[in-house]
């Protein structure tokens, strides 16, 4: 059953046209995620579908027009004053719904200290209260934000069991693949439906990509025979013309012969304009292509940090205590732990804004670090783009310049306030002022947060080339899943630093554990098998024929040992 229907949307800001044509017919269990670049009208269109902004055009019919319709916004800047009366939501199951979602801290709902609480803890409460509220369609924009993997995946269980219709802005290709069963994309102001979640939606879009290409193709090549031929026939007019100046007795032959021709070219033009007319396939849209390039790091020493019997407490409260880790140059490595389990705390204390209870953390001297955090209210709204960047000579304006531009930010975005600027704008910013640093540690907190998909995919593979350390905090499971090749994992009060990345945590989560007994056995064979090929390697020499393989296959064991550990 369609519950509204949405017709020939229009909506302009300050001359500039965001919405064209925007329809969609969503259903009482329509799952639809809404996609397009940053700028595209996707926050602008769900303002106008809640009915906080009025379009210049256009009609929204609903079936029933007291719809409760519950929207999270955009932000982290949620008020506990926005939500309904937490007693009367309560009922409906709030604070049952703030546990699964992680929230374990205790809040003073009639006067709760809203300021103490993360980004991440205030979205909780905000996506708590909307759920309660029970509304019969729900319009999430960017719900994974600053959303530990528990909450994500406690959201993905509820979005399949609700019993509404869900329009969902995200960037994050896991979450969308995991909730949605159609894609509305907004091109050029413009909504395309596409059926299947959203790697169906790309294998869709690259197929059509490829037969508008080729089509376009065929019509160029058409096009230059016409235009061939209309050039042949030119020449000859052009010569029967000239031939009827000269040659006494043929003048007029000649003039016929080039009139004739005339005509014919003027018949082939006008077939030509009328077939484009009917039928002209336009060239493909080119995706608008981003590129992050990162200064190549200057090659350190192996380990570049180090904590030794780390502990952090906040009053009665421990966040992790007596951990030990480490990182070498070179090395890719996410942060995991729920929400409020000291991830940020960690990170202030690595960049020496914040001291650790006990313990140690030591940095190498020669490392140089940057920092994006997730919060971009930081930037300061009165100044342009180029004013932040403090550059003042020529020639580094200039590769500034080129570098706003390599990732999306061309010059009318570098002049106005960046107030004006959306969310995914500002962070471009404190990326390029990473980028404009010689960087061998990046400490990324939620770096895809407000990127738009192509952003999120360039950055992927720039990070994979990166020749320096990562460590990164994200949600996003396909970016941390490319990313990590280690992982720092914050569980239970401790900090423990793991040999495998993001995929073989989730196989390992996926998969039935071993008994313990049978890990012990297992663990004994590889054992017997490293200390052989340890033996056999003591007495050749580098350089000795099959010594290189036995090597190899040392450590595939070696890494084995340590899986099973």
């Amino acid at each position: 059953m369609t519950i509204m229907k949405i017709r020939g949307i229009q909506k302009s800001f300050n001359e500039q046209q965001i919405l064209q044509n925007a329809e969609m017919d969503i259903k009482h269990n329509s799952r639809f995620g809404l996609v397009g670049n940053n700028g595209a009208g996707k926050t602008t269109l769900a303002n106008i579908i809640y009915g906080s902004i009025t379009p210049d055009k256009g009609m929204i019919d609903t079936f029933n027009n007291n719809m409760n319709i519950g929207y999270l916004k955009q932000s982290t800047e949620y008020s506990i004053h926005e939500l309904e009366n937490p007693f009367s939501l309560a009922e409906n199951g709030l604070f049952e719904l703030s546990s699964h979602l992680g929230l374990n801290k205790d809040v003073d709902w009639v006067d709760p200290d809203w300021e103490k609480l993360s980004g991440g803890e205030k979205l909780k409460i905000s996506l708590a209260s909307i759920w309660a509220s029970r509304p019969e369609l729900l319009i999430l924009d960017e719900p994974t934000n600053h959303l530990d993997l528990q909450g994500v995946e406690w959201l993905i269980d509820e979005i399949k069991t609700f019993k509404g219709a869900v329009i969902i802005i995200s960037h994050d290709r896991y979450f969308l693949d995991r909730t949605v069963t159609e894609i509305i994309e907004i091109e050029d102001g413009t909504t395309n439906l596409f059926h299947g979640n959203y790697t169906a939606y790309r294998k869709e879009k690259e197929k059509l990509y490829e037969i508008q290409l080729h089509q376009y193709g065929i019509q160029q090549k058409h096009k230059q025979q016409i235009e061939q031929q209309m050039a042949n026939l030119k020449n000859w007019s052009e010569k029967a013309h000239r031939d009827s100046t000269k040659q006494e007795g043929y003048k007029e032959y000649y003039r016929m012969k080039a009139k004739k021709m005339d005509n014919q070219i003027k018949s082939k033009m006008k077939r030509l304009n009328q077939e484009l007319e009917k039928n002209e396939v336009k060239p493909p849209k080119e995706e608008a292509a981003v590129r992050f390039e990162f200064q190549d790091s200057r090659k350190r020493g192996k380990r570049i940090l180090e904590a030794r019997d780390l502990s952090k407490f906040f009053g009665s409260r421990c966040l992790f205590e007596k951990s030990h880790f480490y990182m070498n140059h070179g090395e890719s490595m996410a942060l995991l732990g729920t929400n409020g389990s000291g991830k940020t705390t960690l990170i202030k204390i690595l960049l020496g804004e914040d001291t650790p209870s006990s313990g140690e953390v030591w940095v190498s001297e020669t490392v140089r670090i940057g920092y994006l955090s997730q919060d971009v209210s930081d930037l300061p709204p009165d100044k342009t783009a180029l004013e932040y960047t403090g550059l003042t000579d020529r020639e580094s304006i200039g590769r500034a310049r080129t570098i706003f531009a390599n990732i999306g930010l061309h010059e009318e975005k570098l002049t106005v306030p960046i107030s004006y600027l959306s969310l995914g704008e500002r962070t471009r910013i404190k990326l390029v002022m990473m980028l404009l640093d010689e960087i061998d540690l990046l400490i990324l907190d939620e770096p895809t947060n407000h990127l738009d998909l192509a952003s999120r995919e360039s950055l992927e593979k720039t990070l994979m080339d990166f020749q320096g350390s990562i460590l990164v905090v994200s949600h996003d499971v396909y970016f941390i899943e490319k990313i990590s090749e280690k992982l720092l994992l914050i569980d239970n009060g401790k900090i423990s630093r793991k040999e495998f990345g993001m995929k073989e945590f989730n196989n390992q989560k996926s998969s039935p554990n071993l008994s313990s007994k049978k890990k012990e056995e297992q663990l004994m064979v590889v054992q017997n098998e490293i200390n052989a090929i340890v033996g056999r390697l003591s007495f050749m020499n580098k350089d000795e024929s099959g010594y290189e393989e036995l090597d190899n296959v040392l450590a595939e064991l070696l890494k084995k040992k340590r899986e099973l550990i």
